[in-house]
């Protein structure tokens, strides 16, 4: 979260996070009953608003697992000493280090060679790894124990794995202060970068942020909310929850680029270090004489006196910047497994922190994983059909079976192509779509004064100015032009590409997406946004059949 993501992430907070926030607890709450037959209740057009809210919930699950399943396999890993990252293992001769590994990080070859055994594209499928299979056979067993009792023992469950992090995130805070170079990460976050705010990705990153970190659209929170006690004040939730959520990601990000600041200083100096003692053994130059301060001056009176020497050496010397080693950001599991177990490898007592930190990234995970079952199991438990041929236990059960064997796809060596594949295209659109249809539907099909009529029986009160404005006008408002800015930025821009691990070069290289992997895309963005009008037609065709038998009869 850099300075110039703040402004965004500040205006989406406000603007769409908490009042979405508080429309979906409040239609929980009020409706009693899951995504499906709450949006049913405020018009039978609208079911597959729930419908899609299931899918993209659906799509979460098969994928969003994998991550634990990665944390489990860096945390039985985390005991080992030295660390299995923290160097390059030998070569099958022993007389050097693995090839690959040489040419990028040791970091890096574990995660890509190690971890994911990933191939050189996404044509090349591979096996499945059988390690990752066990771990995310693992991570599904503690998730269905976890919910195997029903949303009563899985809020219990939740308080452990929503309140353990806070904890190691304080260690962590305490140990990335007082790291050197962690105040030139902090000064990298908090420094304004106004040119990002031109940018539509950034207004997107920053919705989906507030997204995925409250919740918003996937049905979970409707889910939740519908077990509340009818009078509760979800006014007050929605405040304090959204403010929270946004406190932890602000104090998260300080301890992030705290240690981000320790590893980008880390590689400058030894960047620095180097270029230093080529230049001393080159040059033979006395030792002391060349330091950090003044390698600007000397490189440019070496390059004066020496010019042909300096020439042969110059494609050796690195342009080593500070800046640079701060703007080479990594995101999403590329944060999370690279660039953590890179700064952790380099402290005292790694073993230590390597175990807090993915004690703590297996937490944050289950309890996402935990709301994002709820949000596919209360609508399926709510049908009567269902629960009078099946009991809750096995209900649940299938479904963590099923996601389990699907989500197999994503231990194969291509599978982390597909991970990022439904990462980026399963529910950000979706999830746009579905929240804006939500407010439009409270706002004008149900009724903005029917509903505030409701929350004034709940909560006791009027309702405020600001929900009303931001229900009615803003937040549909924005959503429309992220919408657009989507659609614009991704799909009419050309061919869709990738990253992909290139071993031969230890780098990553930009791929076009091959056609049937766009079919995919394409696929996974229709199957949930088509739900909507999909409900809406079967609604209309099966109210026009009932008149029609009707007008038959009589």
């Amino acid at each position: 979260m850099q300075g110039g993501f703040l402004i965004p992430y500040i205006i989406m907070l406000i603007v769409e996070g908490m009042p979405l926030l508080y429309l979906e607890l409040a239609v929980g709450q009020r409706m009693r009953k899951g995504s499906i037959g709450a949006w049913k209740i405020i018009s039978p057009y609208l079911c597959g608003v729930g419908v899609a809210s299931v899918v993209v919930s659906f799509f979460l699950s098969m994928y969003y697992n994998v991550i634990n399943a990665w944390a489990f396999w860096y945390l039985f890993h985390s005991f080992q000493d030295p660390l299995p990252w923290a160097t390059c293992p030998l070569n099958s001769n022993r007389t050097g280090y693995e090839e690959e590994c040489e040419k990028t990080s040791s970091t890096q070859y574990f995660w890509y060679r190690q971890t994911l055994n990933i191939s050189p594209s996404l044509e090349t499928s591979g096996t499945v790894q059988w390690e990752q299979a066990l771990c995310l056979i693992l991570a599904w067993l503690v998730v269905y124990l976890c919910i195997l009792r029903g949303t009563a023992s899985t809020g219990k469950v939740v308080y452990v794995t929503a309140s353990l992090p806070y904890c190691v995130l304080i260690i962590y805070l305490i140990r990335g202060l007082t790291l050197h170079g962690a105040v030139n990460g902090l000064i990298y976050m908090f420094t304004p970068k106004l040119e990002q705010l031109s940018n539509p990705k950034t207004w997107i990153s920053a919705a989906t942020q507030i997204f995925f970190s409250l919740g918003l659209g996937f049905g979970s929170l409707i889910a939740f909310a519908s077990y509340n006690d009818p009078s509760n004040n979800c006014e007050r939730h929605a405040i304090i929850v959204s403010l929270i959520n946004s406190t932890t990601s602000i104090f998260a990000s300080i301890v992030t680029f705290s240690i981000y600041g320790f590893k980008a200083t880390f590689n400058y100096e030894s960047c620095i270090n180097k270029v230093i003692l080529l230049l001393m053994n080159t040059f033979d130059l006395e030792e002391g004489s060349l330091t950090a301060d003044n390698l600007s001056e000397m490189k440019d009176y070496l390059m004066a006196a020496h010019p042909q020497e300096y020439a042969q050496l110059s494609p050796q010397l690195k342009n080593c910047s500070l800046e640079a080693e701060l703007d080479t950001a990594v995101q999403g599991t590329g944060l999370a497994f690279i660039v953590y177990s890179e700064a952790i490898k380099n402290m005292e007592v790694s073993q230590l922190y390597s175990v807090l930190y993915f004690a703590m990234l297996l937490m944050l995970g289950i309890g996402s994983m935990l709301g994002n079952t709820a949000a596919i199991l209360t609508p399926l438990t709510d049908s009567k059909a269902i629960t009078s041929r099946f009991s809750k236990e096995v209900i649940s059960g299938f479904v963590c079976f099923i996601n389990c064997i699907i989500g197999l796809i994503f231990t194969m060596e291509a599978g982390n192509y597909w991970f990022d594949i439904f990462n980026d295209y399963a529910a950000t659109l979706s999830l746009l779509l579905i929240v804006l249809v939500e407010t439009i539907a409270v706002c004008y099909i149900y009724g903005l004064r029917r509903f505030e009529k409701d929350l004034q029986t709940m909560i006791g009160r009027k309702l405020n100015w600001y929900w009303k404005a931001m229900w009615a006008f803003a937040s549909p408002l924005l959503i429309i032009s992220l919408f657009i800015f989507y659609l614009s930025d991704y799909i009419l821009t050309g061919t869709l590409q990738y990253q992909a691990w290139d071993g031969t070069q230890g780098q990553l290289v930009t791929r076009d997406y091959p056609s049937y992997a766009l079919a995919v895309i394409g696929l996974l963005v229709a199957s949930s946004t088509m739900c909507i009008p999909l409900g809406a037609l079967l609604t209309f065709i099966r109210k026009r059949l009932k008149r029609e038998r009707v007008s038959t009869v009589a």
